[in-house]
């Protein structure tokens, strides 16, 4: 299993100095978002092209490092028409130049659950839910055109609020180039903190089969509430995670979460320590 991180823990840097950075860390890939990670390159939409992307994703080669995934957190749900219109096309623009990256995966999460509470408190997840499925309907067709996968990430607070949901949109969006980015800890209520193995099994029967790429991090619970940390300073079953989903999707990549320049290294070799 690869183990990365996001690039732009290291900071927001030119991007020779943002490789140099991340070389000899341990770390095999990246999730890159191009904005939050590259200072000195311009990749607004419509900047994109292919000898751009193959000359980000060859300074990482270099740096002996792999773009796992591109990170285009849209909100593709979002209430205005015109701003949801830019941002889906700023995605769609993301999977087109995806593989002149060196990778086949752009990932997002799906908005808050309450977005349009103020409009209709009665049928608000309804009306989300309807515009999600449209707007992933509409990635699933352009993926499908470049041959890469869109990771939709399901959170306990968005539309995607269940691995009951996130089976369901998998199921009413019935495209082969949809996959999950699986982060338990985002995805894990409060209330199932005492019970993370049935938590974990449910998950995995659920959507265990579509994984293409998991996210990792612990948690300790603060005031009834969810508090996400590094890996190794909570109460999450790590261990117990990373083996049920070494059998779901061996060699499946593991972005690390909730992790500095300053803590990088020493959680790594935690993780590589619970993987043997």
């Amino acid at each position: 299993m690869g183990i990365g991180t996001l690039a732009h823990t290291v900071g927001q840097l030119p991007l020779k100095q943002l490789t140099e950075k991340l070389s000899g860390r341990g770390v095999d890939f990246v999730q890159l978002a191009l904005s939050k990670a590259i200072r000195d390159i311009d990749t607004s939409i419509g900047k994109l092209s292919p000898a751009l992307a193959n000359h980000i994703g060859e300074q990482f080669h270099r740096a002996g490092i792999r773009i796992g995934v591109l990170g285009c957190y849209i909100n593709p749900i979002h209430p205005d028409p015109q701003q949801r219109r830019l941002e889906i096309n700023r995605f769609k623009e993301h999977l087109r130049f995806a593989r002149d990256f060196g990778t086949s995966i752009v990932a997002t999460e799906t908005a808050e659950l309450t977005t349009y509470l103020a409009h209709d408190a009665e049928r608000y997840e309804d009306i989300g839910w309807t515009t999600l499925k449209q707007t992933v309907e509409e990635l699933a067709e352009e993926a499908e055109r470049w041959g890469v996968f869109i990771g939709l990430e399901p959170v306990a607070t968005h539309t995607l609020s269940s691995s009951a949901k996130m089976a369901r949109i998998l199921e009413e969006v019935p495209s082969s180039n949809l996959g999950v980015v699986f982060d338990p800890v985002n995805l894990l209520p409060v209330t199932a903190i005492e019970s993370q193995e049935a938590f974990l099994d449910q998950a995995f029967a659920a959507f265990g089969d579509r994984i293409v790429l998991a996210h990792l991090k612990d948690v300790n619970v603060q005031s009834d509430k969810l508090e996400a940390v590094r890996s190794g300073q909570g109460i999450f079953q790590t261990k117990s995670f990373l083996d049920k989903l070494h059998q779901a999707k061996p060699g499946v990549d593991i972005s690390l979460e909730m992790v500095s320049d300053d803590n990088l290294d020493t959680t790594i070799q935690y993780v590589r320590g619970l993987l043997g």
